[in-house]
């Protein structure tokens, strides 16, 4: 029931109501260091060969010291050589710095982790200074959808900044890497008299996206942003809210690698996400 998202204080309800006994603060104990020891098993399970690499970090809010900071969450899940995804890795950390993700980028490697053809993720500055450094040589491909808020920090207008969505669109869906460049410079040559912080922002960030045309056509669509991380995350955050702020890393660790497991178990035995064979 927690790992669902049912509050500790409900679930002590429910199983008194249910079994007409309390659960003592022994039997938690006892049923959280169980829990840990399958978690900490799957955490560190073995890896193989993955082809598409996401990287995401979302925040949780962790009780230290007296006081109340965010804890880094850093996620990893990929798309494996059989066309299926699975949730790879998780940190918990007070702090998203370069450090705490080289580290977690080496802990997959060391798992076993190879065959990395492509990296998707937002721009995170520590990620891609600890992704250059561990997956040297690697593909980079910056979240389309990430890109397209992040222009909108640029346009000095807000009436106009579902025009300058609609330009992105144009780019990014254009069908080949030539087409999207010439469009590129189409936006940035109708910018950067009105709003040329936008021009310049446009023309050194927005072919970051472009990696994406470098693959498989029939691939594209699920490798071009990191969406379904994104959903991935708002499931935790269904789940996580409940608590509201955790007691200790440990605690945070426990409910979010469960609600991971689970839904990694879900799409290892569920369907086929992308289709290798005819990519």
């Amino acid at each position: 029931m927690y790992v669902q998202g049912v509050s500790t204080h409900k679930v002590a309800a429910i199983t008194e109501r249910l079994c007409s006994t309390q659960v003592s603060a022994a039997q938690v104990s006892r049923a959280a260091k169980q829990l840990d020891e399958v978690l900490e098993t799957w955490r560190n399970r073995p890896l193989g060969e993955v082809v598409y690499l996401y990287l995401d970090a979302r925040y949780e809010k962790v009780r230290q010291a007296g006081s109340v900071q965010d804890a880094a969450i850093l996620i990893a899940s990929g798309v494996k050589k059989d066309g299926k995804r699975s949730v790879l890795g998780i940190s918990v950390v007070l702090s998203e710095g370069q450090t705490h993700w080289r580290a977690f980028m080496e802990t997959i490697v060391n798992r076993g982790l190879h065959g990395v053809q492509l990296i998707i993720s937002d721009n995170h500055c520590e990620l891609k200074t600890a992704r250059k450094a561990v997956f040297t040589g690697v593909p980079w491909q910056r979240c389309q959808f990430h890109l397209q808020q992040n222009a909108m920090q640029y346009v000095p207008h807000v009436g106009t900044r579902r025009e300058v969505a609609e330009d992105i669109r144009v780019i990014f869906n254009a069908p080949d890497q030539e087409t999207a460049q010439k469009y590129l410079k189409k936006a940035v040559n109708k910018y950067e008299h009105i709003a040329p912080k936008l021009a310049d922002w446009m023309e050194v960030n927005i072919p970051e996206g472009f990696t994406v045309f470098s693959f498989p056509r029939d691939h594209q669509r699920r490798v071009l942003t990191s969406n379904y991380l994104e959903r991935l995350s708002q499931e935790i955050k269904r789940r996580t809210r409940v608590v509201r702020v955790f007691p200790n890393e440990q605690s945070c660790l426990r409910l979010i690698s469960a609600i991971l497991m689970e839904v990694s178990e879900e799409w290892e035995y569920g369907k086929i996400y992308l289709r290798m064979e005819t990519g």
